[in-house]
């Protein structure tokens, strides 16, 4: 199906500089989390009692934690953790998500609607915060080996919060697939003998992808808050692994303290990334916008 422009003006991503903004904080948080290894940091498991509790200097310049490791560093290293679980739990949600949604708009009156419908519907009924912690203290927060295949912590982390994800995701594909089902262009795909999975998947499933992007953006955002509050409460990333989260539940003992850094780091870590993540999002809803014909326009 061919997406063209209205003959309303157009807007591309460069004209919501919010969105640029928040497009360049992503940028930095991935180019730093992808070249840790390659950064000048020091180690961030390594302890130096010598030095613990250093305010900020030009030697450490975020200071250092109880145990004398290097904030920054954790920090650097910990953005992997969290973006690799966020990254990794919109993508498994919108896999799931948008298949059985794509499935169930193109079924529609069939038995098959109804179950996956009724699935959303108790998925979306958990809170998902509930639902994280109850099946982690299920598993467990170590390696869990399932039919001879073992699960690390980070996996379960991406499945369970990903699963949060599923019904949103999916309910918004479902919406697509039900209009495009009923559109000429798939009737004549199907009186040429096209089957479903073609229909589903080659002709309306390109209809769904802008919806998907905008809300799997705004998603990764709320998975950074999630595996960051599941590691504060120390169901998440495990110690020693760097982690924004354990980074704040170690600090939370030093609040009054006078050791600001330690939570004030970590904490605009979280912030940052977050609102960034909303800002794309919100830009991208707005570009791609089929109303402001922008569609065709985005750049």
């Amino acid at each position: 199906m061919t997406l063209s422009s209205s003959a309303s003006p157009t807007h591309g991503l460069r004209d919501y500089p919010s969105g640029i903004a928040g497009g360049l904080v992503v940028l930095l948080i991935l180019a730093l989390a992808l070249l840790a290894p390659l950064l000048p940091l020091a180690d961030p498991l390594a302890l130096d009692l010598k030095q613990k509790l250093v305010s900020p200097c030009a030697l450490h310049i975020m200071g250092t934690d109880q145990a004398g490791r290097d904030i920054l560093s954790r920090i650097v290293w910990g953005s992997r953790e969290s973006l690799l679980i966020a990254v990794g739990a919109v993508s498994f949600g919108s896999i799931v998500g948008v298949t059985l949604g794509l499935i169930a708009g193109y079924m529609n009156g069939t038995a098959l609607e109804v179950v996956i419908a009724r699935f959303f519907d108790i998925l979306f009924s958990i809170p998902m915060l509930v639902l994280a912690v109850a099946l982690i203290g299920i598993l467990g927060t170590g390696p869990t080996k399932l039919a001879g295949i073992t699960f690390s912590n980070e996996i379960k982390l991406i499945g369970l919060i990903g699963l949060s994800f599923t019904p949103a995701l999916g309910r918004l594909s479902y919406a697509a697939a039900l209009v495009e089902a009923k559109s000429d262009y798939v009737r004549a795909k199907r009186a040429q003998g096209a089957g479903w999975l073609e229909l589903i998947f080659v002709e309306i499933f390109p209809n769904a992808i802008p919806s998907v992007l905008i809300q799997g953006t705004l998603f990764i955002g709320v998975a950074i808050i999630v595996e960051s509050s599941l590691s504060f409460v120390g169901l998440g990333v495990q110690p020693p692994t760097p982690s924004w989260g354990t980074m704040l539940a170690d600090a939370r003992g030093y609040i009054f303290s006078g050791e600001w850094w330690m939570t004030a780091f970590p904490g605009i870590a979280i912030c940052s990334t977050v609102i960034g993540f909303n800002l794309l999002g919100d830009a991208l809803r707005d570009a791609l916008d089929p109303r402001k014909g922008a569609i065709s326009s985005f750049v």
